[in-house]
């Protein structure tokens, strides 16, 4: 993997899910995961959201709406605290949950509005992590 890379995506994946978020990610990593975490460190943050075509608060919705879809409610309250960050505003997430819901179904949708829920109460009393 090319260290120029891997620094490249550090510094977007701190820059869109905060340091807080990529620290405990990082601590939580171990001789079996560390391998994942440079992976997703180098191809996912390093190259893929290097890309110009899309700008940064796109990538994050559509992130969203990918999660919402997967499931994936842990990783959907990261990627929309860094939505926020990345300039979406509450209401454009939440219509991207409402889009999501009608295209992946109703129990995805209602998973993902439980899990965002308290990212955005805590976004919008300033608890920004």
């Amino acid at each position: 993997m090319s260290e120029e890379l891997y620094d490249k995506g550090m510094q977007t994946r701190r820059e869109v899910l905060g340091d807080h978020y990529v620290d405990k990610a990082l601590a939580a990593s171990d001789d079996f995961s560390d391998a994942f975490q440079e992976l997703v460190t180098a191809h996912c943050w390093g190259t893929v959201w290097q890309r110009e075509a899309l700008p940064r608060a796109t990538r994050s919705l559509v992130t969203v709406a990918i999660l919402t879809s997967l499931r994936a409610t842990t990783e959907l309250q990261g990627h929309v605290r860094g939505a926020l960050r990345n300039g979406c505003s509450v209401d454009e997430i939440r219509e991207v949950l409402l889009h999501a819901a009608i295209y992946c179904g109703m129990p995805a949708g209602v998973e993902a509005f439980r899990a965002v829920r308290p990212v955005i109460e805590a976004w919008q009393k300033g608890e920004q992590g």
